[in-house]
């Protein structure tokens, strides 16, 4: 008779389904953020340095990710066309994670280092020059557009609230130096962003221009890191055995 109760009556039914699944969903969710594996230590996964950051937010706010994933997923055809799948700790710094959920144009999780600079230069620039069946837009105004940075210290700062190790402190500096070591260190050092950003855009001159820092920098030098933290080759020859 109580069930059937429960079955006439729509607004209790809807109130005890609610209450069913808040209480499924926290006896799921919430022992993750007590345990200390749910994200597993990979050696080499660092938070971005301030120019792949800036690059980072380009990419966010062309809309890149509504076209392209940053998710391998453990497939045959994805690691063949992409390579090893990817790991949960690779986007333990990202927020937002960019893993998307359509592929208009390829997975870019691994694309870092497989294309050179002056490539990906020329891609943005003028997609069909280097691929003729691309749909995607140009992005000339990439190369135009001065990169800003003189907020990419206060960017640090508010994703160091979110639990990324930018260092902000002496203390927190040299917990850096023991978990990536000291040359990675520097570049987390929010006092010295501005100089690392200037710094790296200078070595690396991802935009064919050391004359001009450009939006092109930023974005390329973040293209240019992605996948390449992790050594993949200690695991690719264990997993692919496993397909073949």
């Amino acid at each position: 008779m109580r069930h059937e109760n429960i079955e006439i009556n729509a607004a209790l039914m809807i109130v005890l389904i609610l209450v069913v699944i808040s209480i499924g969903g926290l006896v799921e969710i919430v022992p993750l953020f007590y345990i200390n594996k749910t994200i597993e230590k990979v050696e080499g996964v660092r938070p971005y340095t301030a120019l792949e950051l800036r690059g980072r937010d380009i990419y966010i706010r062309e809309g890149c990710y509504l076209c392209h994933s940053q998710m391998i997923r453990p497939f045959r055809d994805e690691w063949l066309r992409y390579g090893h799948y990817s790991l949960a700790a690779e986007s333990r710094y990202d927020h937002p994670f960019q893993w998307g959920s359509k592929r208009t144009g390829p997975d870019l999780a691994r694309v870092g280092g497989k294309y050179s600079s002056a490539w990906h230069v020329q891609h943005l620039n003028a997609p069909r020059s280097v691929v003729p069946e691309s749909i995607m837009p140009n992005y000339s105004w990439l190369l135009q557009n001065d990169l800003y940075y003189k907020d990419v210290g206060d960017r640090m700062r508010a994703l160091r609230v979110t639990g990324v190790p930018y260092s902000a402190t002496q203390a927190e500096y040299e917990a850096n130096v023991k978990t990536f070591g000291k040359d990675i260190a520097d570049k987390l050092d929010i006092g010295a962003a501005e100089q690392n950003l200037l710094e790296q855009a200078k070595t690396g001159n991802y935009d064919g221009n050391p004359n001009k820092l450009t939006e092109m920098d930023a974005l390329v030098a973040y293209l240019q890191v992605l996948g390449t933290m992790v050594d993949f080759n200690k695991y690719n020859a264990g997993y692919f055995a496993e397909f073949r």
